[in-house]
């Protein structure tokens, strides 16, 4: 049996000896004597995350070393924060939130660019046993409302702009909208000021970021349950609602430290960089999470793989800051390759002190794998994992033992994690099968243990369909080396450049249009994004437009109401929607004749005519 097959083995054969050694590695104000009860991990433990993130490393002699480094192409800034300076930012940020109220269990909202102040709140939300829901800076007012609503904040921390690399942002007058739109009202607005956008504060309500952190006292941690949320995370669902994903403290805590040494192989000191967004899983878990759990350095990027300034931004951070490990999504590397295919720009750069390349977030292309793995020459690892689960499910695990890659398969299960591959009877299917990718129960600690405020949902979504199993909603199959391939979503959320939209809010946007009387939004594949949203719209009758111009206005409207994130550019006018004869619309069916793949008409279907037509308004396209 090799390393990796031992490790893996005492992990499913024996969870809670091996998640109670684990545990070992974090601090605990009361250490659990029961590693799993009544369905939760650690649930007599207490500990508090941001002593564990910061103040033990402090403590212990570190506080001289890199905690943050804050690099900015868009602004022309790169600070370092060691970790006695990280500690003090955050332990006034602390103070600033209690001296307004904020006290463990209560919710606060951030709404921020890629700035220091983004992690400082998070963590002093941590310090204090406060609840953070972090909403990514470019969702639109009224998604942030949604969240404003569900969430009901007591504060909401925000930046007066954001910085594109061709436009700044302005976010004061989109969260302003956002709390005009939301029924709950927040006590209080603490906005960081930004100077290439300074915001108008309204009197009362806001305050300036500066200002109220001068003035705080430093707090210590507040000692919480292991079961207590650290924070709410929303993610898309089919129905357009936005699903709040929970993530606890101590099972947090424990997989996530873990996960630095055995999955991506990073020793403490070391310089890590995930270069992602603090509003997706990514950023909460390996840019301020996981890293300072590990004692590591971790990198804050805000800037784009490329046009800040050129394609080797990348390689300039990994040089210039001597990066060990970096984790990217696939769309990043296809943007620098479509921008510099012969890869000039990676040669002016030392790059020697690089050692993996980790990819997830969306499919890695066999194309994009060889071309980055060609450049770099170190192992390029595609690894799996979704924002319900907070921590890959499959990866090449180098910290145990780097086993053989196969193009296409983020290799096997990560210890912890019992995947199978069923079929529609809930059987297991035979290698090289498709099925339903599912986790057998329990699911590790770090996994989501609730939806916010939705228990039935959180069951209806991942644990009905098979019980015994969580859903992840992806299909694939196992190979008989136990290799698993993700093929797609089973659901109608799609993949845009690794972040998960839902077809379903879209639609509600488009529906709303005077002009359409129905619509359907589905992903087709793309070279760059993985996939792209494509509306398909029949107008009212009577309704004689132009289809360009409808296309236009549909476009503007999806900008507005979810975002630019959402890179909805193609709606296409059509006579009708293919449907079952009991009105369902035939989406599956659509994304194959979109993505030009071979498809049996449904034997549900009201009339094969409409296939043909999609097929003609796609080539019209």
């Amino acid at each position: 049996m090799s390393a990796f097959d031992e490790v893996y083995r005492r992990s499913i054969d024996q969870p809670e000896q091996f998640w109670g050694e684990a545990a070992r590695g974090i601090d605990w104000d009361v250490a659990p004597a029961t590693v799993y009860g009544e369905g939760r991990w650690f649930p007599d433990g207490r500990l508090n995350t941001c002593h564990n993130a910061l103040d033990r490393h402090v403590e212990r002699g570190r506080g001289e070393q890199a905690a943050l480094i804050y690099d900015s192409p868009v602004t022309g800034t790169v600070r370092v924060y060691t970790y006695a300076e990280l500690l003090d930012e955050v332990a006034r940020a602390a103070g600033m939130l209690r001296g307004l109220g904020v006290a463990a269990g209560d919710t606060v909202v951030i709404y921020m660019p890629m700035v220091p102040e983004a992690v400082v709140a998070m963590l002093a939300c941590a310090r204090l046993g406060a609840v953070h829901s972090v909403v990514f800076g470019g969702f639109a007012a009224r998604e942030l409302a949604v969240r404003i609503d569900h969430a009901r904040p007591k504060v909401v921390l925000s930046a007066s702009c954001g910085i594109e690399p061709a436009r700044v942002v302005a976010y004061k007058p989109l969260l302003d909208d956002a709390l005009e739109q939301a029924e709950h009202r927040p006590e209080r607005c603490v906005i960081l000021q930004r100077p290439q956008c300074v915001a108008e504060l309204r009197e009362g309500r806001d305050l300036d970021w500066a200002r109220a952190v001068a003035g705080a006292q430093s707090v210590p941690c507040v000692s919480v349950a292991a079961t207590d949320p650290l924070y709410i995370l929303y993610t898309s669902g089919t129905t357009g609602m936005p699903k709040g994903v929970v993530r606890d403290n101590g099972g947090h805590a424990v997989a996530l430290h873990w996960s630095m040494a055995h999955v991506y192989g990073a020793a403490p000191g070391e310089v890590y960089w995930a270069a992602s967004d603090v509003g997706w899983v990514v950023g909460h878990s390996y840019i301020v999470y996981a890293p300072l759990l590990a004692g590591c350095t971790t990198v804050l990027y805000e800037g784009k793989p490329v046009g800040t300034p050129d394609p080797g931004a990348f390689w300039r951070v990994v040089a210039t800051h001597d990066v060990r490990t970096l984790f990217t999504a696939p769309t990043a590397i296809r943007a620098i390759k479509k921008e510099d295919p012969s890869g000039n720009f990676a040669k002016k750069w030392d790059l020697s002190g690089l050692r993996y390349l980790f990819l997830a977030g969306e499919r890695l292309d066999p194309d994009t794998y060889h071309w980055a793995g060609d450049l770099l020459g170190i192992p390029v690892i595609d690894h799996w994992w979704q924002t319900e689960t907070g921590w890959p499910i499959a990866a090449n695990c180098v910290g145990i033992e780097p086993l053989p890659i196969k193009p296409g398969s983020p290799t096997r299960p990560v210890p912890g994690w019992d995947v199978h591959v069923l079929d529609g009877d809930g059987d297991d299917c035979p290698p090289g099968t498709e099925g339903s990718v599912t986790v057998k129960l329990p699911l590790p600690p770090g996994a989501l243990p609730a939806l916010y405020r939705d228990e039935a949902r959180f069951h209806r979504s991942y644990l009905e369909r098979y019980p015994g199993h969580y859903l992840t909603g992806d299909g694939g199959h196992l190979d008989g080396d136990g290799y698993l391939y993700v093929m797609g979503r089973i659901d109608d959320v799609i993949n845009v450049a690794g972040h998960r939209l839902s077809t379903g809010a879209m639609e509600e946007v488009i529906a709303a249009h005077p002009d359409v009387a129905e619509c359907a939004v589905i992903g087709v594949a793309d070279e760059l994004k993985g996939q792209l949203p494509m509306g398909f719209v029949v107008l009212k009758a009577g309704a004689e437009r132009d289809p360009e111009e409808i296309e236009r206005e549909l476009t503007a409207l999806v900008r507005e109401r979810i975002g630019p994130v959402a890179a909805f550019r193609r709606a296409v006018v059509v006579s009708r929607l293919p449907k079952t004869r009991s009105g369902k619309i035939l989406r599956a069916t659509m994304r194959n004749i979109a993505d030009g793949d071979p498809y049996d008409i449904p034997s549900t279907i009201e009339d094969p005519g409409a296939l043909p037509e999609i097929a003609q308004a796609v080539k019209g396209t």
